[in-house]
C-alpha cells in the first residue's frame, strides 16, 4: 500500500517585510564604491588573506575562471584585477567558510528549513559530505559515496524506459562533467537533457540557427574596441555583465557610439567608473549609452522595424545606407522585408514603442552612417513569447548593414551563466544531431538514441503527470529557476528519487521527491587534486572562446568530488566495467576526457594544448561568411510580426529582474544600489502615473496575479516603489515573481518562458 507520507515543505519561505530604505537611483557604476562593496564581501565570507589570494588568480591565464557571468577576458589582461563586483560576491559565495554537515540537518528538519528565504538558506555555507533524504523522513542523513552510487543505480534500473529519466544541466559545470553527464544520459537511451539555456538563450539559438546558421554570437571580444555602434538590447550590463561596461568603454574612447535599448535606464549604462584607471577612481568615469531608448515592454520589434523603415527610406536616397553588395551576395529576402515594413505606419510604430521622433531619427542616423555595427542582448529579447522574431528583426539590421563576418561587426548575445554556451557545445540538448550520434558510435563505442528528448517545459509537464520518475540536477536551484514555480514544485515531488549535485544549500534540495540524495562538488576556485596531480577542466565563454580553468583554493572538505568525478563513478556503478565508454578511468583522467569530446565534439581539437593561456576560438560560418547550412546558401532575412498583447485597462506588463545583489537565482545580499533599494526584495516597481491612476500610495502592499489558463496565479505582498518605468509596464524581482509565469506560456520555437512579459494584475494587499 502505497504511503500517503507528504513533507509540508514551503516553496515561498518567509514573506515578512523588513526595514526598507529607499534612496535616489544611482547614475554611476562600479567605481571605487563597487570595489568597497566587493572587497566588504569577500573579506566577509572568505577573509582577507583568501579573498587577496583568490582574486589575484581569478580570469588569469594560469588561474581558475570567474563562476559568475561569461564574459570574455581580454587578450591584454589587467595582471592583478581581471574581475568585477559580481565576480568577487560569486568568488566569495562559493569559497565561503561557512560550512553545514549532518549535524546541521540532524537539527534542522527540510520542513522547518523550507521557511526561511533564499538569501537566509544560501548564506548557511557549504555543503561538505554527501547526504540523503529517505521516505518518510523531513531530515537528512549521511550516506557514502558508495552507497549513493548504488541508490542512483538502482533507481535507474527500476524505471520502465530511460525516457522515464531526466537530466537537467546549469551553466556552472565544465565542458569534462557536462560532456560526461550528456554521454551518460545518452548511454541510458534518453535524450532528456534540459538545460539553463531552455529557460534563458534558447531563443538566440533559434533564432541565430534559422538566420545565420549557428547559435551562437559571432563577434569576439576585441570586435568591440573599434566597432563604431553597440547596440545594447534588453540587457543590464552594469549588474549582469559588469565587465562588459570595460569593453564598452573601449569602444566609446575609440569613437565609437552605444545604444541602449531596454524599458528600464541602468547605472551601467549611463556612467561607467572604472576602478583601474584614473578617470574611474577620481575623474567623472565614462558617460556609456549616447542614445537611451527607453523601450515599453517587448515592442523592440516596432523599434526595429520603425529604423529599418527609416533607413530604408534614406536608402532609396542614398544607396550608401544598406550595404547592398553584401546583402546581393549573402543573403536572401531582402525585397520581401522592404515590403513588409511599407505596410506598418510609422506613428504607429512609435506609439507602440513609446520612444520620440526625434530619439528615433538620433538613431537612423549613427546607424545610416556607419557600418561596423554590433548588437547585444540577453533576457529582454529572448524571454517573450516572440522572443525568437525579437531577435531575428534585430538581425535583418546587421545584415541590411552588411554587419556579419567583417571586423568589429556581429551579433552578442550576453550569456549570463560562466559555462552556459561550454555544456551546450559539448552535447547538453535535447534534440538530435545525427551526425554527433555517429561519432559518440565511432569513437564510444554505443548507440546514441535518435527520438528527441525533453526541455525543460516538457520535463516540468512530465515529472507532473508522472511520466518522469527520476530527476538529477548538474547544478542549480532548478525549482526558482523554472516559471510556475508552485506547479514546478508538485512536479518534482512526483519523482522517486531526485538528485542534486550542488555546493550551497538552496530550495530545491528541500523540496524533493520521496527519496532525495544531495552530493556535495568542488567550487570553481578549489584545488581537484587526484594521486598527487593538480587537475584542470575547460570552460567556453559566451564568445566562443574555449580555455582552461585551473583551482587555487584548498577543498572545503575532503569528503567532496568533483563533478566529472561523481558523473563517471556513477556511471561505471551503474553499467560496471563491460561499458564500451571507459567510465571509472575518466573519472581520474581528465585528459582522457578531453581526447573523447575532441574526437565527438565538433569543432574541438587539441583541446590539451590550445586551450591553454587565451584558450582558442571555436569555428563559427558566420565569422567565415559561410551560409551554406542555410537555404539556396544565403543568410536569411526574415519576416516578424509585431507583438499583441491585448492588455485590460486593469492589466499590466510584468518583467522579472535581477537586483544588484544576486546572480540569477542567487541571493547575495539584500540590497539594489542601483536602483535605490536597500534591506527588501518583495518590491514591485512602477510608474508614478499609473500608482495615482490606481489608487497606489508609494510602498503601499499589493498581490501581483496573473490569469492564464483558467488559472490564477499570485505572489503576494509586494511593496510598492515609484519609478522611471513605461506606463503599462511593471518590473520586480526573480525568482519571487515566477510564480505568476505560467510554464506552459512560453517562446514560440524556442519555449524560453514568457518571464519578461506576463500579463498581470495588482490588486491591495490585506497586510496594508
Amino acid at each position: 500500500m502505497a504511503s500517503s507520507f507528504k513533507r509540508k515543505v514551503s516553496i515561498r519561505g518567509s514573506q515578512d517585510f523588513l526595514d526598507i530604505k529607499l534612496g535616489e537611483p544611482m547614475k554611476k557604476a562600479a567605481g571605487m564604491l563597487g570595489v568597497k562593496e566587493a572587497l566588504k564581501h569577500g573579506f566577509k565570507e572568505m577573509g582577507v588573506v583568501k579573498s587577496m589570494g583568490a582574486l589575484l588568480q581569478m580570469n588569469q591565464d594560469k588561474g581558475f575562471e570567474c563562476p559568475s557571468c561569461a564574459w570574455p577576458v581580454p587578450e591584454k589582461q589587467s595582471s592583478f584585477a581581471e574581475y568585477c563586483e559580481n565576480g568577487v560576491k560569486a568568488l566569495a559565495d562559493e569559497a565561503t567558510s561557512s560550512q553545514i554537515d549532518a549535524s546541521f540537518f540532524k537539527e534542522n528538519s527540510v520542513e522547518k528549513l523550507s521557511e526561511l528565504t533564499d538569501y537566509q538558506l544560501n548564506k548557511f555555507g557549504r555543503i561538505t559530505e554527501p547526504m540523503v533524504l529517505r521516505p518518510n523522513s523531513v531530515h537528512y542523513e549521511p550516506i557514502t559515496w558508495e552507497e549513493s552510487y548504488t541508490l542512483i543505480s538502482e533507481e535507474l534500473k527500476k524505471l520502465n524506459s530511460p525516457d522515464e529519466a531526466v537530466f537537467y544541466t546549469s551553466g556552472r559545470s565544465s565542458n569534462e562533467a557536462a560532456f560526461l553527464y550528456g554521454m551518460f544520459a545518452r548511454a541510458l537511451g534518453t535524450n532528456n537533457m534540459p538545460d539553463c539555456s531552455n529557460m534563458c538563450h534558447e531563443s538566440s539559438g533559434v533564432a541565430l540557427g534559422e538566420t545565420l546558421g549557428m547559435g551562437k554570437g559571432s563577434a569576439t571580444l576585441e570586435d568591440f574596441y573599434k566597432a563604431e555602434v553597440v547596440m545594447v538590447v534588453g540587457q543590464n550590463p552594469g549588474t549582469n555583465h559588469p565587465r562588459m561596461l570595460s569593453a564598452l568603454e573601449k569602444c566609446k574612447q575609440n569613437g565609437g557610439k552605444v545604444i541602449s535599448i531596454n524599458p528600464l535606464e541602468e547605472a551601467g549604462l549611463v556612467n561607467f567608473k572604472n576602478p583601474q584607471n584614473f578617470k574611474g577612481v577620481l575623474g567623472p568615469g565614462e558617460d556609456i549609452a549616447d542614445i537611451h531608448l527607453q523601450v515599453r515592454i517587448n515592442q523592440d520589434i516596432a523599434i526595429a522595424k520603425l529604423l529599418i523603415k527609416r533607413l530604408a527610406i534614406l536608402d532609396k536616397l542614398n544607396k550608401g545606407v544598406f550595404d547592398h553588395a553584401f546583402i546581393e551576395k549573402y543573403t536572401q529576402g531582402y525585397d520581401a522585408l522592404l515590403a513588409d515594413v511599407k505596410n506598418y505606419n510609422e506613428e504607429e510604430l512609435l506609439t507602440l514603442s513609446g520612444i520620440s521622433k526625434e530619439k528615433i531619427e538620433e538613431t537612423v542616423k549613427l546607424l545610416a552612417s556607419n557600418s561596423k555595427i554590433i548588437i547585444c542582448w540577453a533576457m529582454g529579447l529572448t524571454q517573450h513569447k516572440n522572443g525568437v522574431e525579437n531577435i531575428k528583426e534585430f538581425v535583418n539590421i546587421l545584415l541590411l548593414k552588411g554587419a556579419i563576418g567583417k571586423p568589429n561587426t556581429g551579433t552578442c548575445p550576453v550569456r549570463g551563466h560562466s559555462n552556459v554556451q561550454g555544456d551546450r557545445s559539448v552535447g547538453i540538448m535535447h534534440f538530435v544531431d545525427l551526425e554527433l550520434n555517429k561519432r559518440i558510435k565511432e569513437h564510444l563505442g554505443f548507440n546514441a538514441p535518435a527520438e528527441e528528448g525533453l526541455d525543460t517545459v516538457e520535463a516540468i509537464h512530465a515529472m507532473h503527470e508522472g511520466k518522469a520518475k527520476f530527476f538529477m540536477c548538474l547544478g542549480g536551484n532548478f525549482l526558482m529557476a523554472a516559471s510556475d514555480t508552485e506547479y514546478t514544485a508538485e512536479a518534482i515531488e512526483q519523482c522517486s528519487l531526485t538528485v542534486q549535485v550542488s555546493t550551497k544549500l538552496n530550495r530545491t534540495h528541500l523540496v524533493t521527491g520521496k527519496t532525495a540524495l544531495l552530493l556535495p562538488t568542488f567550487g570553481r576556485s578549489e584545488k581537484d587534486v587526484k594521486d598527487g596531480v593538480q587537475r584542470y577542466v575547460t570552460v567556453e565563454n559566451s564568445m566562443g572562446r574555449v580555455r582552461q580553468s585551473m583551482g587555487i583554493l584548498k577543498p572545503t572538505s575532503g569528503t567532496i568530488k568533483s563533478e566529472p568525478e561523481i558523473i563517471a563513478e556513477i556511471a561505471a556503478t551503474h553499467f560496471t566495467d563491460s561499458h564500451s565508454v571507459p567510465w571509472r578511468t575518466m573519472a581520474s583522467d581528465y585528459e582522457l576526457i578531453r581526447t573523447k569530446i575532441d574526437q565527438v565534439i565538433k569543432g574541438y581539437e587539441n583541446t590539451k594544448e590550445r586551450s591553454k593561456g587565451k584558450g582558442y576560438y571555436l569555428p563559427h560560418n558566420a565569422r567565415e561568411l559561410d551560409f551554406s547550412m542555410l537555404p539556396n546558401g544565403k543568410a536569411q532575412i526574415s519576416i516578424n510580426k509585431l507583438p499583441d498583447h491585448n492588455l485590460e485597462k486593469d492589466e499590466f506588463l510584468l518583467m522579472t529582474i535581477r537586483s544588484h545583489d544576486q546572480f540569477n537565482t542567487t541571493i547575495y545580499g539584500l540590497d539594489d544600489r542601483y536602483r535605490g533599494v536597500y534591506n527588501a526584495r518583495r518590491v514591485v516597481f512602477m510608474n508614478p502615473e499609473d500608482m495615482k491612476e490606481h489608487g497606489l500610495s508609494q510602498l503601499q502592499v499589493v498581490n501581483i496575479s496573473s490569469y492564464y489558463d483558467g488559472k490564477e496565479r499570485t505572489a503576494n505582498n509586494f511593496k510598492v516603489i515609484s519609478y522611471k518605468i513605461p506606463r503599462g509596464n511593471i518590473a520586480a524581482y526573480y525568482p519571487e515573481t515566477n510564480i505568476v509565469v505560467p510554464y506552459n506560456q512560453y517562446a514560440d520555437k524556442s519555449r524560453t518562458p514568457i518571464s519578461k512579459s506576463v500579463k498581470v494584475k495588482i490588486s491591495k494587499s490585506v497586510k496594508n
